[in-house]
């Protein structure tokens, strides 16, 4: 393993309001993970306009004690899905179709239907995530620096677009030519959704209007020039987050204000790279919200960490081999105790057991070959 690095700590928030502002939900502590048996499903992301990419949606299943994945066939028809997200009752996967002409479709899994497929209003739609009332998807076009809202009706179908913000301010980061917002995603107490923009170093911070699902500006957040931010994850606990910044290879913690939206980003801090060529893809926290996981791309390891002082402090533990080639998106299994990479160079996705006591991983099963694995999604 490598080495340690120093702790860094952020300044405490303020203390939250006295009550939730209407329309909150208070933070809740996590519910305990449920132990499944027998084969769970797992659907593979990937790239299908690429040589050598695949042809859809890969489709497998895993074993929830071994971690052995086995394939059976490809979901047809959503061209270039490569992120992918679930509808919180189960029933709908949604994909981003990452083209020119943006799009994301909806998956009725049942009968693995598609229900069709809306604009995002943008270039190259990235990520996408569903808010916590199952009624809006929120979705990040990089290529053209926008963030876009979908509602969702009774059946998981996408409705028209109501909401598309482009990141005209502030201005592009070094080496930058503009705004390339690559996360959208909901924060733990409900009140607010944050879009990470690599192209700007900022970490936007929204309103949505939860009966229009329209947004407004609340705060913004920016990190230091050239630190190209990309994946943002909250602790359990709701008052800080965790940013992977892939342009200068670091992650930094940062305090976040319920009340306000208002994100503040500590200091810089290693991912265990070593200082070679390396590009921070995607942070998770255990549920627990005693360890951090970071997959690095390049370096081709996940780092871990002891999140320390209720969330305040990432401590370097050392990195594990990924066991693939660029791990592009890192997912856990609904239970918290496997981990997946998927592994985009090599085409593969890797398992690691997670033992939420220590903190260690541990390789599981064999990596699963998949064309250009960008994306793993365990259900």
């Amino acid at each position: 393993m490598a080495g340690t690095a120093a702790v860094v700590v952020v300044p405490s928030p303020a203390a939250p309001p006295a009550e939730t502002p209407a329309g909150q939900r208070k933070p809740q502590a996590a519910p305990p993970p449920r132990r499944p048996s027998g084969p769970r499903p797992l659907y593979v992301g990937t790239y299908t306009s690429v040589e050598g990419g695949g042809a859809g949606i890969g489709l497998a299943s895993y074993d929830p004690e071994s971690g052995r994945i086995t394939g059976s066939g490809t979901l047809t028809g959503v061209p270039d899905p490569s992120y992918l997200a679930v509808h919180p009752d189960g029933r709908t996967l949604y994909a981003v179709d990452e083209r020119e002409d943006g799009g994301v479709t909806a998956v009725r899994l049942a009968d693995r239907r598609v229900l069709g497929t809306r604009s995002t209003g943008g270039a190259g739609p990235c990520h996408l995530s569903v808010h916590p009332s199952g009624r809006w998807l929120l979705s990040a076009n990089y290529g053209s620096g926008s963030v876009a809202v979908h509602p969702i009706d009774a059946s998981g179908a996408l409705g028209e677009r109501t909401a598309l913000v482009t990141h005209g301010s502030p201005p592009p980061g070094p080496g930058q030519q503009g705004p390339h917002a690559h996360q959208f995603l909901t924060s733990p107490d409900g009140g607010h959704v944050l879009a990470v923009d690599l192209g700007t170093d900022t970490v936007y911070t929204y309103r949505l209007d939860r009966a229009k699902g329209t947004l407004a500006e609340a705060a913004r957040a920016r990190t230091r020039p050239g630190a190209g931010p990309r994946h943002l994850t909250f602790h359990p606990g709701g008052r800080y987050a965790y940013l992977a910044n892939e342009v200068d290879d670091t992650v930094a913690v940062c305090a976040y204000e319920p009340g306000t939206g208002r994100l503040t980003i500590g200091e810089p801090q290693s991912t265990g790279s070593g200082g070679g060529t390396n590009y921070p893809a995607q942070i998770l926290v255990t549920a627990n919200g005693r360890y951090a996981f970071l997959a690095n791309r390049g370096h081709n390891s996940l780092a871990r960490y002891a999140v320390e002082d209720g969330g305040a402090r990432l401590r370097l533990l050392g990195t594990v081999p990924v066991g693939g080639d660029f791990p592009r998106q890192i997912a856990f299994s609904p239970d918290g105790r496997l981990l997946f990479a998927a592994n985009q160079r090599s085409g593969t996705v890797t398992v690691f057991r997670v033992d939420t006591d220590s903190g260690e991983l541990r390789p599981a099963g064999e990596p699963f070959a998949s064309p250009v694995a960008v994306c793993a999604l365990p259900l």
